[in-house]
């Protein structure tokens, strides 16, 4: 019988118990916890304190510029991780690319906690933290492909969707995270001591989180999907030349629903808001330790949202929560700055709050909805591929983009206007796509999985 089978056996004919579930859904929660946490504590640290740090010559205004470009930088590099994840997890499984995913992503952010500052050893550090920034887009890029099909190929077919959604709420528990430390430190070492030493303080806990994941990700059989695909010996020998060749559009259309979510939610992950709201020179001049409180508590609403959306996915279709996700989206686009720029901390996080509701509805469901799209000899590659190229066409130089909009017009108006457009053209990439919530996901059915989902295409 099928992994999706509501009757709990596995592809291979053994029984997937309750605890097994259980197991999975925590140790995919637990692992891309502490994988965004390690991403986000540096595009907050880059919104607050490295344009000061690490580009200070440059000036302020070209300093944060950059210092947003090198959150964007590793974006470029989540393909490479995308490929060679893929690569690896449809040959040799996912459960070994997920601990290797994990334990790069620790190292790199605990070195970027250790790295001196640009007035300590000059051109060197922004080198040495921009390589630091690459390795840790090379892991984030092979991370959410392992973690989403460990989640969603061990799920029961009518639950794919609340399953799925575990790796999801992984990025706003991360974000609730790093914001919550981080607000922690700016009272523990306030002013010119947070500049010195407290910013480093998250990063080096990154240590200890990466020991909570890597043990809890030990524990957790492979997916039966591929444990199928690996007794029968149809592992594919060269999956990205496969994917490629039979489903590049479908890749695309994939990635520009994520692009859509990606923008837009880098508003906050990316340390936008955090810096726009603090910069002592621009409009608003708030404190740091209120604007990271209201950014963590945006994401509890953000998971809240997305928890749900991946529940009500079941029952409504993948395609419609996402329709529905992208109408909310938009209302929340367009409040968010006239909220934000009230210039009172109660009012910027109801702006993102609201926004963040339309950002869960557009990311719950996403986990299922890649996995339905591709065959299951290919799929590891399917989804952390199209999942890569949509983060570079949407989060990676969003905060750059929002701030040299506001730099060059002296408004935000233009900033509300971009993100609107990359909302519509993640609506649009989604009307294109037929739903295949609850189709088999095991190897038996791959004919049926290699019908093209995308409206307009011969489907045989």
């Amino acid at each position: 019988m099928s992994a999706e089978s509501p009757t709990g056996f596995t592809p291979t004919g053994t029984i997937a118990t309750s605890t097994d579930r259980r197991r999975v859904v925590f140790a995919t929660v637990v692992g891309t916890t502490v994988e965004w946490y390690d991403f986000f504590i540096y595009a907050s640290a880059a919104g607050l304190v490295f344009g000061q740090l690490f580009f200070a010559p440059l000036g302020a205004d070209a300093a944060i510029l950059l210092s947003f470009a090198t959150v964007g930088v590793s974006f470029l590099f989540r393909p490479l991780g995308a490929f060679l994840a893929g690569h690896f997890g449809d040959k040799y499984g996912r459960r070994v690319v997920l601990m290797w995913t994990l334990i790069l992503m620790g190292a790199a952010t605990a070195a970027v906690g250790l790295l001196p500052t640009y007035e300590a050893i000059g051109i060197a550090a922004p080198i040495l933290l921009i390589l630091l920034r690459i390795l840790q887009g090379i892991s984030a890029g092979g991370e959410w492909g392992g973690a989403v099909l460990m989640a969603v190929e061990h799920a029961p077919k009518t639950k794919r969707g609340l399953f799925g959604a575990s790796p999801q709420i992984g990025v706003p528990l991360g974000l609730l995270l790093a914001s919550g430390i981080m607000a922690i430190m700016t009272v523990l070492a306030p002013g010119d001591a947070f500049l010195a030493w407290g910013w480093r303080v998250p990063f080096l806990l990154s240590v200890f989180l990466i020991l909570i994941g890597y043990y809890v990700r030990r524990r957790v059989e492979e997916s039966p999907v591929f444990v199928e695909l690996a007794e029968r010996k149809e592992q594919t020998r060269m999956p990205i030349i496969q994917l490629f060749k039979r489903h590049a559009l479908l890749v695309l259309i994939a990635a520009l629903v994520f692009a859509g979510n990606n923008a837009v939610g880098y508003m906050t992950t990316g340390g936008y808001i955090q810096n726009y709201s603090t910069n002592p020179d621009g409009p608003l001049g708030l404190e740091r330790g209120p604007v990271l409180w209201a950014v963590a508590g945006s994401a509890v609403t953000w998971l809240l949202s997305t928890f749900f959306a991946g529940w009500i996915s079941d029952r409504i279709g993948r395609r419609t929560t996402y329709i529905i996700g992208w109408i909310l989206q938009l209302l929340g686009v367009f409040l968010l700055f006239p909220l934000v720029n009230t210039g009172e901390i109660g009012m910027l996080f109801l702006g993102l709050a609201i926004l963040t509701i339309g950002l869960g509805f557009t990311y719950g469901p996403q986990a299922a909805l890649y996995s339905e799209l591709f065959p299951a000899s290919i799929r590891f590659s399917g989804v952390s591929i199209s999942y890569a190229i949509g983060a570079i066409l949407g989060g990676a130089f969003a905060p750059t983009i929002a701030t040299a909009l506001v730099q060059a017009t002296g408004s935000t108006e233009s900033v509300t206007w971009y993100l609107a457009g990359m909302t519509l053209l993640g609506l649009s990439a989604t009307l294109l796509l037929r739903d295949r919530s609850g189709i088999p996901l095991g190897p038996d059915s791959e004919t049926e999985q290699t019908k093209s989902p995308v409206y307009g295409l011969a489907r045989a």
